[in-house]
């Protein structure tokens, strides 16, 4: 069974500039924590893909982006699964180490697909209700900021 953890990232209009309100899944929040991601390195990844810096488009809404290690390079460090719609969210489903695995199989591939189709989808008001309920927790804004 996949261990699926979540980010949303929602995006609002400030001048010229595009500012992403992050969010991530209890379930991301522990992958984090325990691989040692920091809320900026999540901030990171999710500016890439919005500059066009897609290490992989899967299809469907979905992106794979590629999160350094701290100290070293994006070639041994983590995967993530992202669902993505540039300009409207993103949401963190996935991650593990390259060491890991390769890669995600089609049969993950096809389910993400399909909860791409309904998390892109949310409303302002399905996310509110997930951070009332505790199922999305805020990435904090504050640089280099370690996941407690």
């Amino acid at each position: 069974m996949i261990n699926i953890a979540l980010s949303a990232i929602d995006h609002h209009k400030e001048g010229h500039r595009l500012v992403t309100r992050a969010f991530k899944t209890k379930v991301f929040h522990r992958f984090a924590r325990r691989s040692g991601l920091t809320d900026d390195a999540l901030r990171a990844a999710i500016s890439a893909a919005e500059r066009g810096l897609v290490d992989a488009d899967l299809g469907g809404g979905i992106i794979k982006q590629r999160i350094a290690r701290p100290g070293g390079g994006k070639s041994g460090g983590w995967r993530t699964i992202v669902l993505f719609r540039l300009g409207h969210r993103a949401v963190f489903v996935y991650g593990f180490a390259k060491s890991e695995r390769d890669n995600i199989n089609a049969e993950e591939l096809a389910a993400f697909r399909m909860l791409a189709a309904e998390m892109l989808g949310y409303d302002d008001t399905a996310i509110a209700d997930a951070l009332a309920e505790g199922a999305l927790i805020e990435v904090s804004d504050d640089d280099d900021q370690t996941i407690p």
